[in-house]
């Protein structure tokens, strides 16, 4: 087996014990990311609609890290505060993803790390 950490500067540094991003076995697992934005390390803002697109943004700097884009991903989980917003959310996270959008759940949760509205993880092959 052959395991590698990725981390990067361009997406918020880890908040618990545990790595932005793992690959193992040409399989890239990207941990739930939230809306901080990594130059300043504070939360954006604003509506769900900047929240979730800080989020991809985040995704996607680990993504280029690990040498792949959105075009590798072939899972993603999205965890939602509230379902009233998968809408707003869906309609930023379609904008990250071309023609076959990989395979997805979307969960509402009670409460998420730093009170966020979205978190979102992927699992991409490289």
């Amino acid at each position: 087996m052959s395991k590698t950490i990725i981390n990067t500067p361009n997406a918020p540094a880890p908040i618990g014990p545990y790595s932005q991003a793992v690959s193992v076995n040409e399989m890239l697992y990207v941990s739930g990311q939230i809306a901080i934005d990594p130059a300043t390390n504070e939360l954006v803002q604003g509506d769900i609609k900047a929240e979730a697109r800080q989020v991809m943004e985040n995704l996607k700097a680990i993504l280029s890290e690990a040498g792949v884009d959105f075009s590798y991903v072939v899972k993603t989980t999205i965890f939602l505060a509230d379902m009233a917003d998968f809408a707003a959310v869906n309609e930023v996270y379609g904008e990250y993803f071309g023609e076959y959008p990989p395979a997805r759940e979307t969960v509402a949760v009670s409460t998420l790390p730093k009170n966020v509205n979205v978190e979102i993880s992927c699992i991409a092959a490289m």
